[in-house]
């Protein structure tokens, strides 16, 4: 009998009903470190005061009036985010799959309103996720993903990860845009060499095609900058955000210049809850810690503290390990020993984390975490890789 609740979820056996910073309290009262933040959402930490004060205060105000009337809250947001990045307008959505389905419109839309209805085609590369709507697996087009759900939304091309000369070899004239992650998550922590971004950047610019970066995951302060972008000095087109913007709260984002939104008209678009007052509230709550440069300087300072205990981590257990991988606060441990029995073997030691493509481990903790916090993390992950090299042999 199928249970209530469609089984589409391999879930772990852990019910948490409390979280308290980077720690996450069991039923049974255990008490898990989290580094996971709920797949790079959780920014701020679990019950984060400053996050709990916007979203009650707005609470007891409006929540939702729908994008029929002005939403102050969205406004500041929307300002806010247009004087921190690239952007000059930006949309709200309720999650990165949502963000993807405008992004994909918006490139095809812009193509045809400049009288070029043929430029549909999107470029995308091996191992990307962008989501699992129509438009986001079909953006991806990885088997995992795909299998079972044709056809295909067609328009969309597919390239090694990070072939450049594959990209520039591809780009034709039916080409509308390229998307993708600066880091991919769901791929296995793989980032882009900032020289390689500028080149991707480059080519596009030259081929006269819009850059699409999907910036779900390692957007929000998750690399020790705002965007991931910032560290090779590009602009995008458009761009998609979500996970860290709500620091918990379902929301999502598309920011695009002004060229590359001028399509998106009136009736072009919309969401009944895209935006409202209560997401938004906690969006502006969540933009004015992260955006703060004493904030990122912070997030940098421990990601090299916690990836020098992870190299530690690897070279103490190579049999369980093989490399560090990924930047800030979104990391990764390549693994020798099946990903799937590390997370599980870290659940024994109350530590919670992700498993990704490529056999990896992916540690996303929030970025408040602290420096006991991130000795504690490593110290557990130690104890749960000597568990596992000793069932080894």
């Amino acid at each position: 009998m199928i249970p209530s609740v469609l089984p589409t979820y391999n879930r772990a056996p852990l019910s948490f009903v409390k979280g308290e910073g980077s720690w996450m309290i069991e039923a049974d009262g255990r008490r898990f470190l989290d580094l996971g933040a709920g797949i790079a959402v959780n920014a701020l930490g679990h019950a984060n005061p400053v996050l709990v004060k916007a979203l009650t205060e707005q609470a007891e105000k409006i929540w939702h009036v729908s994008n029929l009337y002005q939403i102050p809250q969205q406004q500041e947001l929307a300002d806010r985010l247009v004087e921190n990045s690239f952007a000059d307008t930006v949309f709200f959505t309720n999650s990165g799959t949502e963000a993807c389905e405008l992004a994909v419109k918006m490139a095809r839309k812009y193509w045809h309103d400049k009288d070029q209805p043929e430029k549909v085609e999107i470029i995308g590369f091996e191992g990307a996720f962008h989501g699992r709507s129509s438009a986001g697996i079909a953006a991806a087009g990885g088997e995992k993903l795909t299998r079972g759900f044709g056809p295909l939304l067609p328009g969309f091309l597919h390239l090694p990860w990070g072939d450049l000369e594959a990209l520039a070899a591809a780009i034709g004239d039916r080409t509308a845009a390229v998307i993708v992650e600066p880091i991919q998550g769901e791929g296995g922590i793989r980032a882009m060499a900032d020289a390689d971004l500028r080149a991707l950047s480059e080519i596009c610019r030259d081929r006269g095609v819009l850059l699409i970066l999907d910036e779900v995951q390692c957007g929000v302060g998750r690399t020790g900058k705002l965007f991931a972008h910032e560290w090779a000095g590009i602009s995008p087109d458009i761009m998609m955000v979500a996970k860290g913007i709500g620091g918990g709260f379902p929301l999502g984002a598309v920011l695009a210049s002004e060229e590359a939104a001028s399509g998106m008209v009136a009736g072009s678009h919309g969401s009944t809850y895209g935006g409202n007052p209560l997401g938004c509230a906690v969006g502006n709550a969540v933009i004015g810690v992260v955006s703060a440069p004493e904030f990122l300087a912070e997030v940098n300072r421990k990601a090299g503290l916690m990836r020098q205990k992870l190299e530690g981590l690897v070279a103490a257990y190579p049999q369980v390990f093989e490399e560090v991988r990924g930047s800030g606060l979104m990391l990764g441990l390549k693994c020798r020993a099946a990903n799937g029995d590390v997370v599980a073997a870290g659940y024994g030691q109350e530590i919670a984390t992700v498993p990704a493509a490529d056999n990896v481990v992916r540690l996303l903790p929030p970025l408040t975490i602290t420096d006991d916090e991130i000795t504690q993390a490593v110290t557990r992950l130690g104890n749960a890789a000597a568990q596992l090299a000793a069932e080894q042999g």
